[in-house]
């Protein structure tokens, strides 16, 4: 094997489209793009679609999405392209053709006709003798030509790889150290489907070669896989690249990680109020920790940060809460004007015939009234809403304590008569509001909460709303009188 160290850095994501991308891939990502950007190497995205069966429709446009959204961008990938594309592994099906080939013109894999009912059979006999079931290497010495004869004659024809029948194999992980694996365990594998499509273990062999690749990073179930891509390394005569195998992720219940666990597709994140930067955050520390006890990380934190040490070889625990408290941490740390930005977008799409109402110069009013309360986008309209749309309140919710509707109704018509002396007085700031409202309650000897409670219903539509006095003032007394009086009217 070549020293490695002064090789480019070029490390990729090859993730197969065969559903919404995950967390765990994701991660995965990351910590690819984290470590070409630190070694000033390149990120490639590589669309592994061979398994044309268990292929979702929209998958790939989802991946892509999903890299975008969490500002993971690739530096060479099926849209972009690059020097050493195509990055979508069925446009790249001479390249593992030939490499079959090799393997097969060097005796070092064979053809094999057995169906799948056949390979069947063999490992239900295989069980009833008490032997671990596996292919038994029927094919292994037959004439080349036989096995020709049975393709031309319609047979189903798979390519397996010659394994040595003993010995042992090693390759070193960068974070778990030396591996040693007995070769005699592993069956001849097959490279090559009867569909003429090759299987995982071939086509990463072959692209990561062809595309120089330095690094693979991927999932510690990976692990058992490498000595069989070391092999085809070796019979191709190719440089392999260095491997690292990334801790599992669970639930709290230890178990895999699964939509039980509280864990979304990363689409499903982007639509749930969470900022990427957050989740970014949250992902880099599942099985990596930047050995500071720093929890909250931009971008250029984990990439300045990240290294093989801190990764983790135990399975690291999925926890919702965290994520959930992070992302508040990181809509608290956004700058106003970007958060402004963020709730217009929001509320233009929650009100959508009504955008028009969008107004950002009270925005700019209203963020800073919220913004260290909420820990999701998506409370962001529920807290604002009535700034923009009055919902009038249901006749159960206009309450004060234990009063009767009649007081209700007289309580209420006197603050309309004490907002219009404010207006008159031009007194319309939140500490005029606060000093009226705190003073009316004292004289109609009332508990603040019950008091203040019915004029937030009234003049919001809702029993929970940002700080009330400043809520009026934005509003205006104007429209906070209109609201109290349909209040009024609905007793």
């Amino acid at each position: 094997m070549n020293n490695k160290s002064s090789k480019k850095i070029r490390v990729r994501f090859a993730p197969s489209p065969t559903g919404d991308p995950h967390l765990g891939a994701m991660r995965t990502a990351l910590f690819n793009w984290a470590f070409a950007k630190k070694n000033n190497g390149k990120f490639i995205l590589r669309i592994e679609d061979t398994d044309k069966k268990r292929q979702v429709e929209g998958s790939i446009e989802n991946i892509i999405e999903g890299l975008h959204w969490l500002g993971l961008n690739y530096d060479e990938g099926p849209e972009i392209g690059g020097d050493y594309g195509p990055y979508t592994q069925s446009q790249r099906k001479s390249l593992y053709i030939n490499a079959v080939n090799k393997l097969l013109d060097d005796g070092n894999a064979y053809m094999c006709d057995l169906s799948t009912n056949d390979l069947e059979k063999m490992k239900e006999e295989q069980k009833l003798q008490g032997k671990p079931p596996g292919y038994n290497g029927y094919s292994r010495n037959r004439p080349r030509k036989e096995l020709e004869e049975s393709k031309k004659n319609g047979l189903p024809i798979v390519v397996r790889l010659k394994v040595p029948l003993s010995g042992n194999i090693e390759f070193e992980d960068l974070r778990r150290g030396p591996m040693k694996f007995d070769l005699s365990k592993i069956d001849d594998f097959v490279i090559l489907k009867a569909d003429e499509m090759p299987t995982y273990h071939l086509a990463s062999v072959v692209d990561d070669s062809s595309m120089n690749i330095s690094h693979v990073l991927r999932g510690e179930e990976w692990i058992s896989s490498t000595p069989k891509h070391l092999m085809l390394y070796k019979f191709l005569g190719l440089d392999p690249p260095s491997f690292v195998h990334l801790p599992l992720i669970f639930g709290k219940d230890k178990a895999k990680l699964s939509k039980r666990h509280g864990a979304n597709s990363i689409i499903e994140y982007k639509e749930s109020g969470l900022l990427p930067e957050a989740l970014v955050n949250y992902i880099a520390l599942l099985g990596w920790s930047p050995r500071n006890d720093k929890e909250v990380l931009k971008y250029k934190d984990i990439i300045d940060l990240f290294d093989f040490k801190g990764l983790s070889v135990s399975p690291s625990i999925f926890d919702p809460e965290k994520l959930n408290w992070l992302n508040g941490v990181h809509i608290r740390s956004l700058n106003d004007k970007d958060l402004i930005q963020i709730a217009a977008d929001k509320l233009s799409k929650e009100l959508k015939d009504d955008s028009d109402l969008v107004d950002k110069n009270k925005l700019s009013e209203i963020i800073p009234l919220i913004k260290e309360r909420i820990k999701s986008i998506d409370e962001i309209y529920p807290s604002i809403e009535f700034f923009f749309k009055y919902n009038k309140p249901d006749k159960s919710i206009i309450k004060c304590g234990n009063l009767e509707n009649s007081k209700i109704k007289n309580n209420l018509e006197n603050l309309l008569n004490d907002f219009n002396e404010l207006q008159e007085r031009n007194s319309t700031s939140h500490k005029d509001i606060e000093l009226l409202l705190r003073s009316n309650c004292e004289k109609l000897d009332l508990k603040l909460r019950d008091y203040l409670g019915l004029v937030r219903n009234c003049v919001t539509g809702s029993e929970v709303s940002p700080p009330l006095f400043e809520s009026i003032e934005i509003l205006g007394l104007e429209e906070c009188i209109s609201r109290i009086q349909d209040c009024i009217n609905t007793l």
